[in-house]
């Protein structure tokens, strides 16, 4: 009898193995170009001032990405505590390392226009939102997940129409080009990547980090200026609705591949005003989206028969699909004079949803960056920023019914959670990104009562959670 593979196994000859396979295809599609080329050996960079912390491994990977091929790995590891507030008190570490490989097909196989690209991650570590803060909505931390080793992007990329229009096919993610803010990427907290709107309304968190799924993303930019994006995804990225409750652990790989009925609709315009430095013109860029989704949602307030689920606990009744509007600001607010980017820069984010089928109903997010404060520490950036999810009606509404119903064992009413991050970024090498962190997060988990409180008894919400820690980002 054959021998059957472990679920070890399994997972090492996933994603792990897939870009492993894809970064030895683009070595030796390029060994030519190399050979060839072996002879002039790169100048040693100084350690301090190369891009990575392994350089330009004695010219190699020069040659390489001259021939089309890219390989990237980074390691981000952060220690991330709670020293008030929240479930419980204490501090917990992730890490993840991210394999990148990128071919350029242009350069391996005169094929204009065209690429493949594909990451995937080591996850490890233990996350403060599962298990200091209760399940709070706006994740402190961006790269929390549950451990594994898990593929992630896996994509074909062909541009046409004189390059004004790309198509990307394959597993991808919506948080990659939709809803994102340059400015609000320097934060910490994952709401300032994927909103917190969306990880909580959509199946999964939808298809965003962690999890990508199999899709297609068309882009048209006729300029500089002006472009639009739409994006088809498998509506949800976990695949089968059955097992584990735990999204992230039904596709624990990354190659579940799922291409069920239910579909996710995103689109998005932008544009770039025109910067001109000289008559006082910042850059600016404004963005307008909507998405939808086809499946069915569960009512949060009424269930089959059309009475209150907070008195009865049936079934809820089933809404027919879902949908969003948002709209995203970047603004340069103030230039440091003879520089090209430094000085600062704010964003605004905002998003709604049907009340009755979301957790979160309205969004928003604003801060500001300065980078380049202080003298001689140019690429370093500080930022402040703020962020608001309010529950539902629905919702809220629904705790009520059950509080009303059960008098003897009240839970609080949900009604928003919020944070406020202040983080810099120090720039120690090209390489090498020190980053320390503080949180304020208020009312985690929308104001609601702790997931191990007897709920035979009346409860109060947790405390307001005061989060402090660092992250370090090393390119090799």
């Amino acid at each position: 009898m054959p021998m059957k593979m472990s679920a070890t196994r399994k997972i090492n000859r996933g994603p792990a193995g897939l870009l492993f396979a894809m970064s030895m295809v683009g070595v030796f599609a390029a060994a030519p170009a190399i050979a060839a080329d072996g002879d002039n050996e790169a100048p040693a960079d100084d350690l301090w001032s190369q891009d990575t912390l392994t350089g330009d491994w004695g010219g190699l990977r020069t040659r390489l990405v001259d021939s089309g091929v890219t390989i990237g790995l980074t390691e981000v590891s952060e220690l991330l505590g709670n020293v008030s507030g929240g479930q419980r008190q204490g501090f917990d570490y992730m890490g993840r390392t991210e394999l990148a490989v990128d071919l350029d097909l242009e350069k391996l196989l005169g094929w204009h226009g065209s690429l493949i690209h594909a990451n995937g991650y080591q996850i490890h570590g233990r996350g403060l939102t599962g298990h200091n803060l209760g399940g709070n909505m706006l994740d402190p931390s961006n790269i929390e997940a549950t451990r594994t080793t898990r593929l992630f992007d896996a994509y074909f990329q062909q541009a046409l129409l004189d390059d004004t229009l790309s198509v990307r096919i394959g597993q991808i993610a919506a948080d990659d080009e939709f809803l994102t803010s340059q400015y609000a990427a320097n934060f910490i907290n994952g709401t300032f990547g994927w909103a917190g709107i969306m990880a909580a309304d959509l199946p999964s968190g939808g298809p965003a980090y962690p999890l990508a799924t199999p899709g297609v993303r068309v882009k048209y930019a006729p300029n500089e200026q002006l472009s639009w994006q739409t994006a088809l995804f498998n509506g949800d990225p976990a695949g089968s609705q059955a097992g584990n409750d735990n999204a992230q652990i039904r596709n624990r790989a990354g190659t579940t591949f799922s291409t069920n009925r239910d579909l996710f609709a995103i689109t998005e315009a932008a544009y770039a005003f025109p910067a001109d430095r000289q008559a006082g013109e910042l850059p600016a860029t404004v963005k307008l989206g909507g998405w939808y989704h086809s499946a069915r949602f569960d009512d949060l307030r009424y269930d089959v028969d059309g009475d209150k689920i907070g008195a009865t606990g049936a079934d809820p009744r089933r809404n027919v699909n879902n949908y969003g509007l948002y709209g995203v600001i970047d603004k340069m607010l103030i230039a440091k004079p003879d520089t090209e980017d430094q000085g600062l820069s704010g964003f605004l984010r905002m998003a709604g949803a049907p009340d009755d089928r979301n957790l979160v109903s309205f969004y928003v997010d604003t801060g500001l960056n300065y980078k380049g404060l202080f003298e001689g520490r140019d690429s370093d950036i500080a930022g402040i920023a703020f962020s608001f999810a309010k529950v539902s009606d629905a919702a809220s509404d629904r705790d009520k019914d059950y509080n009303r119903a059960n008098p003897g064992a009240t839970r609080p009413v949900r009604d928003y959670e919020a944070v406020i991050e202040l983080t810099y970024q120090y720039a120690a090498a090209p390489w090498w990104i020190i980053q320390p962190d503080i949180q304020y997060i208020i009312h985690p988990a929308g104001y609601a009562a702790s997931p191990t409180a007897d709920t035979s008894l009346p409860a109060s919400a947790m405390k307001d959670a005061f989060v402090l820690g660092a992250r370090t980002t090393v390119k090799f």
